[in-house]
């Protein structure tokens, strides 16, 4: 029969071991966790600052028409989120970025496009334009073209500010702005880009005309969807021949 001394140092014996046990199971644990926090933010840091280079050129236009159908509706619905969405899908399928980067700069996009949606002059306008350059930065800095970022940023708020105000403008000014800007990105001459930028202008007008007269209806989306695919794939055709202009 084991005296009471002999039970006591077996319990405490096995009471060590499983303490032991428990504190190897734990520091186990915080290991793993540990080695999930350092691969997730590698991951992270990858994704937004990584050396990444894609080529600009190469891009689906039925997709690009599509995205920008979307878009335009979402904007004129005040629709936010959804637009932030479709921005970030454009530029991770058509441009390859990865996600969390493509959000970020969907971000930008999204911010700028309703900072100018709120505005009433040229200085309100321009308030958009430090989230315009912060967009054309990141696109440039995985573009395989050596556009001018500041300049493009101002070409896209310029065309924006026609758009909106082309009462005042010259006939064919909304066009000639539509032209400058992928003239810049892609660096291809803007006389090469005039059918690009007639068909967008038309799809641009249509919506505009319909929406002072009571309503864009289904039937005017299909017909704008329609014209912006064929300004997108005018602008792909475009860009992939000819003399791409130098730096």
């Amino acid at each position: 029969m084991n005296s009471p001394q002999a039970q006591s140092s077996r319990s405490s014996s096995a009471e060590a071991r499983a303490g032991a046990k428990l504190v190897r199971k734990h520091s186990k644990a915080r290991w793993l966790a540990a080695v999930v926090v350092v691969a997730a933010l590698a991951w992270v840091s990858f994704d937004l600052y990584g050396p990444r280079s894609t080529s600009l050129r190469r891009f689906n236009a039925d997709e690009v028409a599509r995205l920008e159908t979307a878009m335009w509706r979402s904007y004129y619905d005040q629709q936010r989120l959804r637009l932030f969405n479709q921005l970030a899908e454009l530029l991770r399928t058509q441009y390859r970025l990865p996600f969390l980067r493509s959000n970020r700069v969907a971000y930008q996009a999204a911010r700028a496009a309703f900072v100018f949606k709120q505005g009433h002059s040229r200085a309100d306008y321009e308030k958009a334009l430090p989230n315009l350059i912060s967009f054309y930065s990141a696109v440039r800095r995985v573009s395989d073209v050596p556009f001018d970022v500041d300049r493009a940023a101002r070409l896209e708020l310029e065309w924006w500010i026609v758009h909106r105000e082309r009462a005042r403008h010259a006939p064919g000014e909304l066009e000639r702005a539509l032209a400058e800007l992928p003239a810049e990105v892609y660096r291809v001459p803007s006389d090469r880009l005039v059918e690009h930028a007639r068909l967008r202008a038309e799809a641009m007008i249509i919506r505009d005309t319909k929406a002072e007269a009571g309503g864009v209806t289904e039937a005017d989306w299909a017909r704008i969807d329609e014209l912006l695919r064929a300004s997108w794939q005018s602008l792909l055709r475009a860009v992939n021949s000819g003399t791409v202009r130098g730096a």
